[in-house]
């Protein structure tokens, strides 16, 4: 069903793609409600001047706010005409999931069921929120299709990722709450994660110094760039999920419901071994990594590959920026923001 809608809550909107998302929905006219807790997981001064930008624009507010902070929450929904309310606030990260597992918790699962709680009482038409392409674990049949069953997850961030999925159909199922979960498969390009492969490589190879190469090159990532997965985001928003008439309790389907919920997975539909990926960054900066060859890491899949039958089908879109296009960008917004 298509939505009408104008007032959107951000989560996470000092973030990488919640700041690009918030610039698109301001410049189609929306008011956009950012809510961001400026944690220090990366560079809290990258998050400020993502917001710098968005509060420039006068259909935008921000709110420093956590997510498990139910007083808040509900203070803010209370105070503020919500239609459609976008997820992408989370504690992010595979491996700092090992290091600080509660964190994890208290953002992705005590915060997820705020927004679920907030989204119920507060009459909002459309939740969307960020799931993750981790949640498919240990799963090794590809393309990944959110039609295959995704119960065995090889970390905490993916566990969390997957709960999100689960807590959320219970809550269409209980309240008819509208709910749509996105399975990014690992975003890249301007203003992207300092953690995030592309930043630390390219700031490495710049600064002469050696890259860790995981599972000696050997991964694949299906990377997808950050205007497609905005792009895919808005078209979601658009449309409310509808209850699929063939349902089956004998044989469920992982990927739709008999009720209003509905998971897409949205990547690049092409995946690349990482060490071709490095070599893409290579010819974009003009100079060649050291590379510090590794064993694959606790908690890390060795390959990702995005089937987005469904999102074509359903909104008729598909991921299709070039890789090099992509890492060009990047790296020209790199070196204009850190003067390099």
């Amino acid at each position: 069903m298509q939505l009408d809608y104008n007032t959107v809550l951000v989560t996470g909107a000092a973030g990488f793609i919640g700041f690009h998302l918030s610039r698109r929905l301001l410049a189609e006219g929306r008011t956009v409600i950012g809510l961001d807790n400026l944690n220090d997981y990366y560079d809290v001064q990258l998050k400020h001047t993502r917001l710098k930008q968005l509060v420039a624009h006068p259909n935008f507010s921000s709110h420093t706010i956590d997510l498990a902070d139910l007083d808040k929450m509900n203070h803010l929904f209370q105070n503020e005409p919500i239609d459609v309310v976008v997820n992408l606030a989370a504690q992010a990260g595979v491996r700092y999931s090992l290091q600080n597992p509660h964190a994890y918790v208290n953002s992705n699962l005590v915060g997820f069921v705020n927004i679920l709680e907030c989204c119920r009482h507060h009459g909002v038409k459309h939740l969307v929120f960020a799931s993750s392409s981790s949640v498919y674990g240990a799963n090794t049949k590809m393309p990944f299709s959110v039609h295959h069953n995704v119960d065995h997850p090889v970390s905490l961030y993916a566990a969390t990722k997957k709960a999100n999925e689960l807590m959320a159909h219970t809550y269409s199922h209980l309240y008819d709450l509208p709910c749509t979960g996105l399975r990014f498969f690992t975003v890249y390009g301007p203003w992207g994660r300092p953690d995030m492969a592309l930043f630390l490589f390219t700031k490495a190879i710049l600064a002469d110094e050696p890259i860790d190469v995981f599972n000696h090159g050997k991964m694949q990532r299906d990377f997808t760039y950050i205007d497609d997965i905005v792009e895919g985001v808005v078209r979601v928003m658009a449309k409310s999920p509808d209850p699929d008439p063939r349902w089956c309790g004998d044989t469920p389907d992982p990927g739709a419901s008999y009720k209003q919920y509905k998971i897409y997975n949205i990547g690049n539909n092409n995946p690349v071994q990482l060490s071709d990926f490095i070599e893409a960054v290579e010819k974009a900066l003009g100079k060649t990594a050291r590379k510090n060859y590794m064993d694959i890491q606790p908690g890390d899949v060795p390959a990702t590959y995005a089937d987005v039958d469904d999102l074509m089908r359903d909104v008729g879109f598909k991921p299709a920026t070039p890789l090099a296009k992509g890492i060009a960008n990047f790296v020209a917004w790199y070196r204009e923001y850190y003067q390099c």
